[in-house]
């Protein structure tokens, strides 16, 4: 993060980058911790904190709800964390929403958090939703927390779209053959929802860089 001149106490917006397995999500993340200035501040995933550090995934749908309830209560305790101080952004990778869209049986998700989808809406000022590319335009496994096939990230991909479809304010990057022109679009986005005192900060992308 860029240190920021500016002193002021902003007026915090919680906003969230979402998306598909694969989507470039973390890369992009790494670009804004470079790039925006100290008053941006990126939380970590709270799926990754959770299988990373060896809770159970996949195999029984008990387990699997059990790993969607967890993510969603590290989720809130993150963005308790992050209000902390005088952020003007927020950022979180993912939300409370996304766990609609991997979660498994009848059972109502909703219900077994204590929560409603309107309530978990109301907390996002905005969402990013990157989409998944397929094989031809990149798609891999390289992270090794990442378990899931193009198909299924596909499938993945449009069920994490349908869950956040009744945000107010919610803008879709789609796949494009150069991942900096996907990350360009994504930073502007962002930089628009910045005050205005800090976007002086960004660095400029060249999409017509090479990957």
């Amino acid at each position: 993060m860029i240190s920021c001149a500016c002193k002021e106490p902003h007026e915090k917006r919680r906003i969230v980058l979402t998306g598909g397995p694969g989507a470039g999500k973390t890369a992009v993340l790494e670009m804004i911790r470079l790039h925006f200035c100290e008053h941006v501040r990126v939380l970590p995933e709270a799926a990754g904190i959770l299988f990373g550090g060896g809770f159970p995934r996949g195999g029984r749908i008990e387990i699997q709800r059990a790993a969607q309830r967890a993510i969603f209560h590290v989720q809130r305790e993150l963005e308790a964390a992050g209000d902390a101080g005088e952020p003007a952004i927020v950022l979180c990778d993912r939300g409370t929403v996304d766990g609609l869209a991997y979660w498994t049986g009848t059972d109502d998700f909703w219900s077994s958090v204590g929560s409603s989808l309107h309530q978990e809406l109301q907390r996002y000022d905005l969402v990013i939703h990157l989409h998944s590319p397929d094989l031809k335009d990149g798609y891999n496994r390289a992270n090794p927390l990442r378990v899931e096939s193009a198909a299924d990230a596909a499938a993945l991909d449009a069920r994490i779209l349908q869950a956040w479809e009744r945000h107010p304010r919610r803008f879709i990057v789609d796949q494009s053959p150069s991942f900096l022109t996907k990350a360009a679009r994504t930073l502007e986005i962002l930089r628009t929802e910045m005050p205005e005192c800090c976007r002086q900060h960004v660095l400029p992308l060249h999409p017509g860089s090479q990957a």
